[in-house]
């Protein structure tokens, strides 16, 4: 149990033994106290005023005097304007020490266990992974570690939109400019070559619509009558009837796409436990569909298109199924939420898509919920903000967005460049440095897109992402190499107990901030949150560089205190290590 949380307990037992009420462990609000005061932890009386019908500073000295009298887990207290500062025993913190030093594992247990699928990544099979893209993989593949480490069962899951007129954009392009080009006879990764082909259908787009309009037709009209648009929609009318020609041309640039994202997934150290693929689920979706239609729930159109109205939530209606029997992306996701249900029995299913879909993601949810869909109330959006960088918004299909290998490749290289600069390349290898500015450019990246809210948009700079000094990766992987350096100079470090060891108040401030890591996972998971991970690793790397400033290890003044010391080191380099694992990132022990 952490100590806030036997804080409580005791506080909760006092109000009952002083006032012979019991309130809910949910009234009680214990924070760290303030630095400008005195004490570990700070009870906040207002809200129990109420309750118990006296003034907040007579509650907070009635609680500090019995808790002083009853419990062995306090030292002393104070009372400042109705807020009790406790002052916990050094035993509290000494005993946790011991008991966890050389624990590697900080496996906590939540309230109530949970199977939880997690869908990520989730790409068209039109072009590659962009950097757009890296946010949501790094927050589903982190949201999963955590889910996993708070004793939830994950299934990590991968959605592929593989079909649609998307891909038919590229295979048409293909088609007219590609003469037989392939991925051998071009050199190039199979993903970026369908997506080159893209850009072209776009590019072909444009002209042909400019055409149309200096020949006297209206803008709305020549979007839908460019001979090219045309020719990517009878693709798809041709896909959805199972034309030869047409599946078999769409397997073979899907299958160059797959090679290309599978070379990308394991540069980032990316695995998946389920994959799922649209054309493999929206005849699923159809079904459904119709069933619902029979039932009542949905409704059709003279055009044979069906619908579904949400007027009476707040919302409009939405088309699920075209009037030439077509699906659209409704059609899809609800196929593929009833599979996903039928296969995993799920508690939850978490979606992680951009805010654009928030929309779609609440109507997703409706519909499922009026068509009765098992599993419909555990569908979860974790919504993000999109990822901009200092140059602004990215757009594919004009060719304008960053690649992720391009960024991956981008961001080893800089961190080889700092790196250099610094001078901190002596005694490695060749094969050790590429291994580091990999270890270092991957970290990098990936912290600085999961330090931010997931809910709140943010801009990326590269540059900044590696500084050694700032909230970064890099800051936090330096600090544990640093403490890996200590310990391998110390040698083997004695088992003692420290009980005994008086501690300084900055030994005490480094075991309180090792304490919460069991809270702040538990956090993490319920809040779907990995920032909050990022936050925590940084503080405490900030507070242990901190430490070494005031403290020397190595040369303690006493045996006791170097014992001390290297148990508190090992704890932080475990910690750090552990924390940095559930973002995905790598803890160097050279650097």
């Amino acid at each position: 149990m952490q100590i806030v949380e036997q804080i409580k307990l005791e506080v909760q037992k006092s109000i009952t033994h002083i006032y012979k009420q019991t309130p809910g462990i949910e009234l009680l609000t214990i924070n760290d106290t303030k630095p400008e005061f005195e004490g570990d932890y700070t009870l906040v009386t207002f809200a129990l005023s109420k309750l118990l019908g006296k003034k907040p500073d007579d509650i907070a000295n009635e609680l500090g005097l019995d808790l002083m009298n009853r419990s062995r887990l306090f030292a002393s207290f104070n009372v400042i304007k109705g807020f009790l500062n406790l002052v916990l025993n050094d035993a509290c913190f000494s005993s946790y020490l011991y008991a966890n030093w050389q624990n590697k594992v900080f496996e906590v247990k939540a309230a109530q266990h949970k199977k939880v699928m997690v869908e990520y990544s989730s790409p068209n099979t039109n072009k590659p992974l962009h950097f757009g893209h890296l946010r949501n993989i790094f927050l589903g593949a982190s949201l999963s570690n955590i889910l996993r480490t708070t004793s939830h069962e994950v299934i990590k899951a991968n959605l592929i939109n593989d079909r649609g007129i998307h891909i038919c954009k590229s295979m048409v392009a293909w088609q007219l400019f590609g003469n037989g080009a392939t991925p051998e006879t071009t050199g190039t990764k199979g993903d970026h070559l369908v997506g080159d082909y893209y850009v072209k259908f776009n590019d072909e787009y444009k002209s042909q619509m400019s055409v149309l309009v200096a020949e006297g037709w209206e803008q709305a009209d020549a979007e839908k009558q460019a001979p090219i648009m045309l020719a990517a929609q009878d693709l798809l009318r041709k896909w959805e009837a199972g034309d030869e020609e047409t599946i078999t041309l769409w397997k073979t640039m899907n299958d160059w796409v797959y090679a290309g994202f599978n070379i990308t997934y394991d540069k980032l150290g990316i695995t998946f436990d389920k994959r799922y693929y649209e054309s493999d689920t929206y005849l699923l979706g159809k079904k459904i569909i119709e069933e619902g239609l029979a039932k009542g729930i949905l409704f059709q159109k003279e055009d044979k298109s069906v619908w579904i109205d949400l007027t009476h939530e707040g919302l409009d209606q939405k088309l699920l199924l075209r009037g030439d029997g077509t699906s659209v992306y409704m059609t899809q996701d609800i196929g593929t939420a009833n599979l996903k249900y039928t296969e995993f029995g799920m508690d939850t299913s978490v979606y992680v898509i951009g805010d654009e879909q928030n929309y779609h993601m609440q109507v997703l949810k409706l519909i499922m919920q009026k068509l009765g869909e098992p599993g419909a109330d555990g569908i979860y959006h974790l919504s993000y903000g999109m990822v901009e960088l200092p140059s602004g918004k990215m757009k594919s299909r004009e060719g304008t967005v960053v690649d992720a290998d391009d960024m991956i490749a981008e961001m080893v290289n800089i961190a080889q460049k700092n790196t250099e600069e610094l001078g901190k390349v002596e005694g490695f290898t060749n094969d050790e440095l590429v291994a580091l500015y990999n270890t270092l450019g991957l970290g990098a990246l990936k912290f600085y897109l999961l330090r931010v809210d997931p809910k709140k948009k943010m801009i990326f700079n590269p540059q900044e992402s590696i500084d050694f000094h700032g909230f970064t990766g890099p800051f936090v992987q330096y600090t544990h190499a640093r403490i890996c350096s200590i310990l391998r100079k110390a040698g083997e470090i004695a088992a003692d107990a420290t009980s005994s060891y008086a501690m300084t108040s900055s030994e005490k401030g480094m075991l309180k901030i090792q304490e919460q890591y069991a809270a702040v996972l538990l956090q993490a998971a319920h809040e779907y949150n990995p920032s909050l991970i990022c936050n925590y690793v940084f503080q405490l790397a900030k507070t242990y560089n901190a430490f070494l400033v005031d403290h020397s290890i190595l040369k303690a003044d006493s045996d006791a205190a170097k014992t001390f010391r290297l148990q508190l080191s090992t704890l932080t380099r475990n910690i750090i290590s552990h924390g940095l694992g559930l973002l995905g990132v790598s803890a160097p022990e050279r650097m």
